[in-house]
C-alpha cells in the first residue's frame, strides 16, 4: 500500500467525524477541537476542489478521488503531530471511498483498502436533522436520507465504532463531550472502542461499569448487623384496637390520594418445579419403581408431590389432557400415570410449567374457576387500593410474556370492575437494559460470547427501583407476585389499610415538621421535640445537641425530608431470605434495615450468631411514600446504597463466571429510606417458593 496512505499510530485518541456533506461536521470539529485545546483536521477535499474551480476545471472526477485520500491522509498525520489527547478529523478516507462509490460506481483498490484498514478511535455519524446549506462546491439538499443511510451502512459493513449524533449545534456538542469522557475511561479500564460502543448503545454509564469490575475485583464488604430487630426494639406491634384505627384513617384519606400497587413478576417458575425437573431427568420408568426412587434419593418433595396431586388447582386440566391423548389410561399402573402426568406438567410441548412466569400458572381452585397470581392480584388491587374508583395496577415483566399477562387479565377485568365499582387499570414495565452487569471470569478477565461481544447478565431485582422510579403515585403498594391467598381478601385488606394509615399518620407529622422546619423559626423546644419523634417513632438515632442551629435544622429537614416504608414483618418461622435488624453503615450510622443472609458475614460467628437470633422474616410486604412534603416526587434511585449489592458466581457457555447484582430492592435500594417495621400475621404472607407450597391451608378452599 502506498506510504503517503499509511496512518501513523498514536497515544492521542483519535476522533472522526463522518456522515454527508452539511451534517455540521466541520463546526462540530472545530467545537470539540477548542473545547480541548486541541488539533482538528479539515477537510482537504474542500481546498483540493477550489483549486480545481480557480482553474475553470468545474467536473470533479473519479481521478479526483486518490489524490484527495493522499491529501487528506497527509493533513491528518501532520495534526497528529501536534494534537493534545485528542485529535478530531473533520473527515476521513472513508467518506472519499464512499463518494467515489456513490457517484462513479467505482473505488480504487489501493483507496479502498486503506480506508478499510485505517482505525479511529470512535466515529461520530452526524445525522441529517439539521438544516442543509447550500454548498456551491458539491452536493446537494435533495437525496439526503439515501446518502446517510449509505454512509451508515458503509460503518456497519466494515464493522467501524460509531454513535450517531443529533440534535442542534449546542446538543451535538455536549452530546460529544460526555461520550468522549466516557470512552477516555473505557480506555483505560482496557476495554476496546468496539465494547464501548457496545456498551453505550446497552444504555449503561461507564462509571458503572468501573464500579461493576472494582466490586468484582476486591469484593463488596459486608453488612454489619448489630442486633436483630424486635419487638419494642425496631419492631412496632399493634393491638386490634390502634389495628383499626390506622384502617379506618386510610379509608377515610384514600379518596384524596393517587394509589398504586406494584408487583415484581418477571420470574420464570423454574425454582417451583426443581425436584419434579431432576426426578424427570434421572428417573427411568420400568427399572425401578417410583416408590424405590424416592427412598434412595430421600426425595421427601416428590413423595409429597405424588400423595396429593389430585390438591393442586392444575390437576384435572392435566388429568383430562392424559385420558385423552393415553389410551386405556385408567388400566395403567400408578407409576406410569404418575411419571406421565409430571411429564405433561414438564414438558415443552404440553403444559411447560417450569419455563413460564410464576404470575400465569393455577394458583387457586375456586367453584367455578381456576385462578391465576394475576387475577389474584387484580381482585386484591381493587379491594383495598381502588381510590376515586380507580385501582391502579403494575406488573414488571419479561417483554416476551405481555401478552399472556394481557390475555389473563383481559378475562378477569370485567369481572373486577362491576364487582368493585372501579375502572381497573393495568400496566407494565421491563427491567431496563442499563441496569444490567458486565459479566467476568474467575480471573476477573471480562467475558466474551462466541463472536468477541462483552457479556451482560440482568442487574437482579434491584433494578426495579427504576421502574418504581418511574411510577407516579401518593402511596405504593409493593408485594411479590406469588404471595396471594385464597379467598382471604377481607383479612390481607385489613392489614394493608393499617400499614398504609400508619404511613399516612407519620407522613402527616414530618410534613409538619419540615415545613417547620423550612419557616426557620424553631425554638429550642421544638426541636427537642423532633427529635423525641424521630427517635421514639421513625427509630432514628439522633445526635444534633452540639450543632449550631443552621446545622442542626439542615441535619432535620435532610433526615426526615426521604421517602419511607412502611413494612409488614411476620414472626420466623423458618423460611429462608431477609429479615429486619439493626445495622452499622461505613459512616458509623445505625439503622433499621431488610438483610438477607448472603449480606451477612457467616464466618463471623458473633454476626452468625444475630442473624440466627432473628425473630422476624420479611415477607415483602410493603407500602411506600414515595413524595415530599411538597408533594413532588422523590428521585428513588438518590437513595440507593451502591455498596450494598451481590457477587454471584453461574455457570454460562461452560464456563464459572462473576457478575454483579445491584442492590436489592428492599435491601439496599431502600437502605436510604425512613423505615418502619410492623408485625403483621402469618395470613398475610402466603408465598409459592415451591409447587408444594400450594398445598399449605392459605392455598386450600377454605372448609
Amino acid at each position: 500500500m502506498e506510504k503517503n496512505l499509511k496512518q501513523k499510530q498514536s497515544a492521542v485518541i483519535k476522533i472522526a467525524l463522518f456522515g454527508p456533506e452539511s451534517t455540521g461536521k466541520t463546526t462540530l470539529a472545530k467545537q470539540l477541537a477548542a473545547h480541548y485545546e486541541t488539533a482538528w483536521v479539515p477537510e482537504f477535499a474542500r481546498d483540493y476542489l477550489q483549486q480545481k474551480w480557480d482553474r475553470e476545471q468545474k467536473i470533479c472526477d473519479v481521478d479526483d478521488m486518490l489524490p484527495i485520500a493522499k491529501g487528506q491522509m497527509k493533513l491528518e498525520n501532520e495534526k497528529l503531530a501536534v494534537a493534545n489527547k485528542y485529535l478530531f478529523c473533520d473527515t476521513n478516507i472513508l467518506v472519499t471511498k464512499v463518494y467515489s462509490e456513490v457517484y462513479y460506481n467505482f473505488c480504487e483498490p489501493i483507496l479502498d483498502a486503506a480506508a478499510k484498514e485505517h482505525e479511529y478511535d470512535l466515529f461520530f455519524l452526524t445525522d441529517i436533522d439539521v438544516p442543509w446549506e447550500k454548498d456551491d462546491l458539491r452536493d446537494k439538499a435533495e437525496g439526503r436520507e439515501t446518502v446517510f443511510k449509505i454512509f451508515k451502512k458503509s460503518l456497519v459493513d466494515n464493522k467501524k465504532p460509531f454513535i450517531k449524533l443529533t440534535g442542534n449545534k449546542e446538543l451535538r456538542l455536549k452530546m460529544a463531550i460526555a461520550i468522549l469522557e466516557e470512552l477516555t475511561t473505557a480506555k483505560s479500564l482496557g476495554l476496546s472502542s468496539t465494547d464501548f460502543v457496545q456498551i453505550y448503545n446497552h444504555g449503561i454509564a461507564i462509571a458503572n461499569i468501573q464500579k461493576q469490575l472494582e466490586f468484582l475485583k476486591t469484593g463488596i464488604s459486608k453488612t454489619v448487623l448489630i442486633s436483630p430487630a424486635s419487638i419494642d426494639n425496631g419492631v412496632l406491634k399493634i393491638s386490634d384496637a390502634d389495628l383499626k384505627d390506622k384502617a379506618d384513617l386510610f379509608t377515610s384519606k384514600k379518596q384524596s390520594l393517587t394509589l398504586l400497587k406494584f408487583v415484581p413478576a418477571s420470574g420464570a417458575a423454574t425454582r417451583m418445579f426443581k425436584f419434579l425437573i431432576t426426578f424427570i431427568e434421572e428417573y427411568k420408568l420400568g427399572t425401578e419403581s417410583i416408590n424405590a426412587y424416592i427412598n434412595r434419593k430421600k426425595d421427601s418433595d416428590l413423595s409429597l408431590f405424588i400423595i396429593a396431586m389430585n390438591k393442586f388447582p392444575f390437576f384435572e386440566l392435566i388429568d383430562q389432557k392424559l385420558r385423552a391423548e393415553v389410551v386405556d389410561f385408567d388400566s395403567l399402573e400408578n407409576d406410569c400415570k404418575n411419571y406421565y402426568f409430571i411429564k405433561e406438567l414438564l414438558s415443552s410441548t404440553a403444559f411447560n410449567y417450569a419455563n413460564k412466569p410464576k404470575a400465569i400458572l393455577s394458583f387457586h381452585k375456586y367453584k367455578n374457576t381456576i385462578a391465576t397470581p394475576i387475577q389474584e392480584h387484580l381482585y386484591e388491587c381493587a379491594y383495598y387500593g381502588t381510590s376515586n374508583d380507580k385501582s391502579q395496577l403494575h406488573f414488571t415483566i419479561s417483554e416476551e410474556h405481555q401478552s399472556q399477562f394481557e390475555e389473563i387479565v383481559s378475562l378477569v377485568k370485567n369481572d373486577v370492575q362491576e364487582k368493585f365499582n372501579t375502572t381497573v387499570d393495568v400496566s407494565y414495565s421491563y427491567q431496563n437494559k442499563s441496569t444490567d452487569s458486565i459479566a467476568v471470569d474467575l480471573n476477573n478477565e471480562v467475558l466474551r460470547d462466541a463472536n468477541g461481544a462483552l457479556v451482560f447478565r440482568p442487574g437482579g431485582h434491584g433494578s426495579l427501583i427504576q421502574n418504581l422510579n418511574d411510577l407516579d403515585a401518593n402511596i405504593i403498594f409493593v408485594k411479590n407476585i406469588d404471595n396471594v391467598i385464597h379467598n382471604h381478601s377481607d383479612r390481607i385488606a385489613l392489614y394493608k389499610n393499617a400499614l398504609a394509615g400508619i404511613l399516612l399518620e407519620l407522613q402527616q407529622q414530618i410534613f409538619a415538621y419540615l415545613n417547620l422546619i423550612e419557616s426557620k423559626e424553631l425554638t429550642e423546644k421544638e426541636i427537642e421535640e423532633i427529635c423525641s419523634f424521630m427517635s421514639l417513632k421513625l427509630n432514628i438515632k439522633v445526635a444534633v445537641s452540639s450543632l449550631p442551629l443552621s446545622e442542626k435544622l439542615q441535619y432535620l429537614k435532610t433526615t426526615l425530608n426521604r421517602p419511607i416504608r412502611v413494612c409488614g414483618m411476620v414472626k420466623n418461622e423458618g423460611e429462608p431470605g431477609g429479615g429486619p435488624f439493626w445495622v452499622l453503615d461505613k459512616n458509623g450510622t445505625v439503622s433499621l434495615q431488610i438483610v438477607e443472609s448472603s449480606q451477612v458475614d457467616l464466618n463471623n460467628e458473633d454476626q452468625k450468631n444475630i442473624l440466627n437470633a432473628s425473630t422476624h422474616f420479611n415477607p415483602v410486604d410493603l407500602v411506600c411514600g414515595v413524595k415530599n412534603y411538597r408533594n413532588e416526587k422523590f428521585n428513588l434511585v438518590q437513595f440507593v446504597d451502591t455498596n450494598a449489592g451481590f457477587i454471584i458466581e453461574k455457570n454460562t457457555f461452560g464456563k464459572n463466571i462473576k457478575s454483579y447484582e445491584l442492590p436489592g430492592l428492599w435491601n439496599g435500594a431502600m437502605a436510604n429510606w425512613i423505615t418502619i417495621f410492623v408485625e403483621v400475621p402469618l395470613v398475610t404472607f402466603n408465598p409459592v417458593k415451591t409447587v408444594n407450597d400450594l398445598l399449605k391451608p392459605g392455598h386450600q378452599i377454605s372448609k
